[in-house]
């Protein structure tokens, strides 16, 4: 994913000629035993579910790709062994609505809505990137268009991916878009800072990638897709692209972009639209080193993912670990409608599939009572 301050053309072009310096490696989570913690497995007494959202009873699993996974990506694998505290998530991600009325409480601007600083973005770049024209250097975000004709090479986005000055939250497909009559979709546009400024409003916190993938497992140990392991049962259980991408959707699960939340079923644990629709943010680092480095650190309890972000295809990025998948996701491109599926994205940028849903933690729910 671009970052929110790179000109998009420049960006390709760069990055492929210069490599990454940095360290990869990941810090490892410690393993503790069962005699070593206790894990919140029931609401606690006298703790009450907050509006809009569902416990998630503590549990363990298999964090990764199960093995008959056979759209399954390198990343996604190995699997490890995975223990977390119950908590509390959202029902479905952040809507229009909601985030309407976190602006509306603070006065908040969104990344994309901000005046581009050049001196703040040449910070982030390689050295010696050439500043484009004024007239490009101004707030905008991501916005997807479909192509003409196939695409004989999927691994090159910006076929399909373009820079939209005046693209936000309240205009999720450039400024002629609006999100009127749309309150029960959910929010777009969001870059990092943005979901956790809501958060903060709202007492919640992004959840770890582990808290995501072990909620929508349902308690399917083994399952590829939240609904079992029947693709045949995609288009009636998620908003994903039918037909060729990035040229035809069928729309066969009935829309084209974004759909209201909740239009279809739930989970096992009763979260919606954790398949498909929108990508949703987490709090951890992206690091294709960390699957592997603790895949025999025996038991993580509570992890929190890599302790720094790395990727050698986008080495300058500071990436977060995005999941579900989203309106995009086909199986000739992405296939991220799967439980163990996970992308990276750089933390200042948003896009128009992109959103995010909160979590009441142990430590906050603990807090409050």
């Amino acid at each position: 994913m671009m970052a929110r301050y790179c000109f998009y053309p420049i960006f390709i072009m760069v990055l492929p000629i210069i490599g990454c310096k940095q360290n990869s490696k990941a810090k490892l989570e410690l393993p503790l035993s069962k005699s070593e913690v206790e894990l919140i497995t029931s609401l606690p007494s006298g703790v009450e579910v907050p509006n809009g959202m569902i416990w998630i009873s503590g549990g363990e699993f298999y964090q990764g790709a199960v093995e008959q996974d056979t759209m399954a990506m390198a990343h996604e694998r190995p699997r490890h062994k995975v223990a977390v505290d119950g908590f509390f998530m959202d029902e479905h991600p952040v809507t229009n609505e909601q985030f309407s009325k976190f602006v509306k409480a603070t006065g908040y601007v969104t990344v994309a809505e901000r005046k581009i600083e050049w001196e703040e973005m040449r910070k982030q770049l390689p050295p010696n990137t050439p500043k484009p024209h004024d007239s490009i250097l101004q707030p905008g975000a991501l916005v997807f268009k479909k192509t003409k004709t196939s695409v004989p090479n999927l691994y090159d986005y910006s076929q399909w991916w373009q820079w939209k000055i005046g693209a936000d939250w309240r205009h999720p497909n450039g400024p002629d878009s609006s999100i009127e009559e749309k309150d029960d979709h959910p929010v777009v546009q969001i870059a990092y800072e943005d979901a956790l400024a809501y958060c903060e409003w709202a007492g919640r916190r992004l959840p770890t990638e582990a808290e995501w993938e072990y909620a929508a497992r349902g308690g399917q140990e083994e399952a590829v897709f939240f609904w079992g392991n029947d693709f045949g049962r995609l288009s009636v259980q998620a908003n994903t692209w039918e037909g060729e991408f990035p040229v035809n959707n069928t729309l066969e699960d009935g829309f084209e972009l974004r759909a209201p939340v909740k239009s279809y079923p739930p989970n096992q644990f009763g979260l919606y639209d954790m398949a498909g629709n929108v990508w949703e943010w987490t709090s951890d680092w992206y690091n294709t080193t960390y699957y592997p480095e603790v895949a025999s650190a025996g038991t993580l309890v509570n992890p929190k993912g890599a302790d720094k972000a790395f990727d050698p295809n986008n080495p300058f990025q500071q990436e977060k670990v995005i999941k579900g998948g989203s309106f995009l996701c086909s199986d000739s491109y992405c296939a991220s409608y799967r439980i163990s599926a996970r992308m990276a994205t750089s933390m200042d940028s948003g896009a128009e599939h992109l959103g995010f849903r909160t979590v009441l933690g142990k430590q906050q729910y603990l807090k409050s009572n």
